[in-house]
């Protein structure tokens, strides 16, 4: 079966329990150049961050993801503590405050509720609760990540389907480009008949033989033929990473900028009006093939 393309962008969750001891595992993923992973773990499972990265990086190669991770203890399970360093920086404000604010002083319960000033520490779980509790977190985290992965697919199948659209418009004005008239044997003759009957009445002194090396020069300007096959070798190169899947988002980025390089070469190439239209159209097509791929892992 072949692999499918993955989104940048999902959410996943996933929540778990212990006795004594509840917590949830949170996934967001957005667009980003490479692997950037963000963790906020809740305090004291700050070893588990080798362990979550490695369990994303087994199947999420590209996109900036935040990794938060909540945890709740049943009943009191630890002490509060004054910080006292933040307590002398409040007294410190408020002798400051009395002399240029008139107002009655705080209250006791006011200033202790000031986040910072008390603190709440956690009794530590004895080791083998502990081992169990960081095993199911860890459960939970390839749990959220299959989640994720999954979410990234199906919003991976909905941008293939917008990808083989604007694919199946660039080959269709290829085709346009190749068929038109404006590139047909006569077509081109007469415009440089044209051309060199311009270039004759404003040079006069040029010689036969420079108006013909004049001719050749403009009819290889002319000539789009290498541009078209281009552009037909990067659809079906296009066709062929979209249906195979997998992290290809920078193949085609690569693929877009391509596109766009034909696109450019037919326009400045085109002498004739109505094909100009056609690589003007092809690349509106591009960018907005571009825009797509953008969110492509």
């Amino acid at each position: 079966m072949a692999a499918t393309l993955q989104s940048m962008t999902g959410y996943a969750r996933a929540a778990g329990a212990v006795p004594g001891v509840s917590f949830a595992i949170e996934l967001k993923s957005v667009n980003g150049r490479g692997l950037d992973l963000r963790m906020r773990l809740a305090p004291g499972f700050d070893a588990l961050e080798g362990e979550i990265r490695r369990a994303i990086g087994k199947s999420i190669t590209r996109g900036s993801l935040t990794v938060s991770l909540s945890v709740d203890r049943e009943g009191e399970g630890g002490r509060v503590v004054v910080n006292h360093q933040a307590l002398e920086a409040v007294l410190d404000g408020l002798k400051w405050l009395e002399t240029r604010v008139d107002a009655e002083k705080p209250r006791l319960d006011g200033i202790l509720a000031l986040r910072g000033v008390l603190e709440q520490h956690e009794s530590p779980l004895p080791a083998d609760e502990e081992e169990a509790l960081n095993a199911a977190i860890l459960a939970a985290v390839e749990k959220a990540v299959a989640g994720l992965v999954a979410a990234r697919k199906e919003e991976g199948a909905r941008i293939a389907a917008i990808l083989n659209e604007r694919i199946d418009e660039i080959a269709a004005l290829t085709k346009a480009a190749e068929l038109h008239p404006g590139r047909s044997r006569d077509a081109i003759l007469a415009r440089l008949r044209q051309q060199i009957a311009e270039l004759s009445e404003a040079t006069p002194a040029l010689s036969e033989e420079r108006l013909a090396q004049e001719a050749m020069l403009l009819a290889t300007k002319a000539d789009i033929r290498e541009e078209l096959d281009r552009l037909v070798a990067h659809i079906a190169a296009a066709r062929q990473l979209v249906a195979g899947g997998g992290p290809v988002g920078r193949k085609l980025d690569f693929l877009s900028q391509e596109f766009n390089r034909e696109a450019n070469t037919l326009c400045s190439k085109s002498n004739d009006v109505a094909l100009t239209a056609i690589g003007l159209d092809l690349k509106a097509v591009i960018d907005q093939l571009r825009e797509q791929v953008q969110n492509i892992e």
